[in-house]
């Protein structure tokens, strides 16, 4: 009985897999710890073998020396991928650290090395509530499904322009910072105008000590507020997933 390989079926797989494997380890909702690494490499093992139609036609093997160049290529391209999709979607995070800083929670600042996140509580609350609804709204999906996509643009071992991903990296963050401002923006407005309603009641009372009560008030203010962001969340959410992928597929 022979077994016959196609070697050069394998090696696409392979080097699709190599992408699949730095995009899914560091995109969300992928990249957390709450995944083990044995499912994120079963994962990327099964969705090489998904994108094998697309990779396999008009594949060529090269020799030893251009196959390691295009396993470097591939695993470059998988974490530019993956790292644009992470900086889009830490504007959720950032919003949530604005809502800490703001607040007055950031005393209570700690490392989660499951969310792999660096913040106090509201920073840890929104980065868990957009992972939890991306799956919930099959968001991920779209992930993939953008990730997949980017064979037919950027080929098995093609390489890519850094030019673009630098430049849509710049924008990205820009745009970042602004949709976090967006997201915390109310908040944060009623927060500053607590801040000077205690300083002038202070001016006109000094007896008062209006400012004893400042860090009580605004815990209690984003207490009372921070709810009312979460009702939109899921529509920022899937915001944030259509911005992603169109970045993604502009660098491809």
């Amino acid at each position: 009985m022979e077994l016959s390989l196609d070697l050069q079926w394998i090696e696409a797989v392979m080097l699709a897999g190599v992408r699949m494997v730095a995009f899914v380890v560091i995109a969300p909702p992928f990249s957390t710890n709450a995944i083990p690494l044995r499912i994120k490499g079963m994962l990327a093992l099964g969705l090489s073998l998904a994108v094998a139609p697309i990779v396999t036609p008009g594949y060529v093997s090269p020799d030893t020396g251009g196959f390691i160049v295009a396993l470097l290529l591939e695993l470059v391209v998988g974490a530019l991928l993956g790292f644009l999709v992470m900086l889009v979607f830490s504007a959720i995070q950032s919003a949530g650290n604005l809502i800490d800083l703001f607040g007055g929670f950031t005393l209570a600042q700690g490392f989660d090395p499951q969310l792999q996140v660096n913040g106090a509580q509201f920073t840890r609350l929104f980065q868990m509530a957009a992972l939890a609804l991306l799956f919930a709204s099959g968001g991920y999906q779209l992930v993939i499904g953008g990730l997949a996509r980017t064979f037919d643009a950027i080929p098995i071992g093609g390489g890519i322009d850094l030019a673009e991903p630098l430049a849509a990296i710049t924008s990205a963050t820009g745009q970042m910072l602004v949709s976090a401002l967006q997201i915390a923006g109310p908040l944060i407005v009623v927060l500053f105008l607590a801040d000077a309603g205690l300083g002038l009641l202070t001016r006109v009372a000094p007896a008062l000590n209006a400012f004893a009560l400042g860090f009580p008030v605004k815990i209690l203010l984003t207490l009372i507020l921070v709810p009312l962001l979460f009702v939109a969340l899921p529509e920022i959410v899937g915001s944030v997933t259509k911005s992603a992928m169109d970045l993604v597929m502009g660098v491809s």
